[in-house]
């Protein structure tokens, strides 16, 4: 079965360094195969005969951990969860969408659509999300660099682990599914 592994925070600003090739070959020794990454942030797919996310998740952070000394989160993502973010993603609706300005945030454990008044949104006007299971679409209005409406404040928010890529990663990502 292959899984999309989303590393949070790895090789941002010269913290959590970990290069491609080191974590590929770690992969393939703790039983992976067909090791492939996208990009140096954190995105790679990995086949195994382990179905349950959890499981895949937890050893991929053990080794981690073991092999670089980085305390990573992971967030494993099946194919029709990749999928349902085409269809499911509001702002995809809208005429003349730029989709410079989408992002998803990929939560580690499912939300009820309640939970979008916990984060407040309206603080953050004009931009604007939207909950579904275990991903939060967002639109930023100027940019995912100038908003405080980021990871960190969606976990804290919300008491989850949280993952953010941009709309382009996204289709990239499903594209090498």
């Amino acid at each position: 079965m292959k899984h999309l592994i989303l590393l949070r925070g790895i090789n941002v600003s010269g913290h959590n360094m970990i290069k491609m090739e080191p974590l590929k070959t770690m992969l393939k020794n703790i039983g992976f195969s067909n090791v492939e990454t996208y990009i140096q942030s954190g995105n790679v797919f990995v086949e195994t005969d382990d179905e349950s996310t959890f499981s895949v998740g937890f050893k991929i952070k053990q080794e981690i951990f073991k092999t670089f000394g980085h305390e990573v989160p992971v967030i494993v993502i099946g194919k029709n969860d990749l999928e349902s973010c085409f269809k499911i993603n509001p702002f995809l609706k809208e005429k003349e969408v730029d989709t410079k300005k989408l992002y998803v945030a990929f939560i580690s454990k499912e939300l009820p659509s309640s939970v979008i008044n916990e984060l407040k949104i309206s603080q953050f006007k004009p931009d604007e999300a939207v909950i579904d299971g275990t991903r939060i679409y967002i639109k930023y209005a100027i940019g995912a660099g100038k908003t405080r409406l980021d990871q960190k404040y969606i976990e804290k928010k919300l008491n989850v682990t949280a993952t953010i890529r941009n709309w382009n990663t996204v289709t990239k990502l499903l594209e090498m599914y």
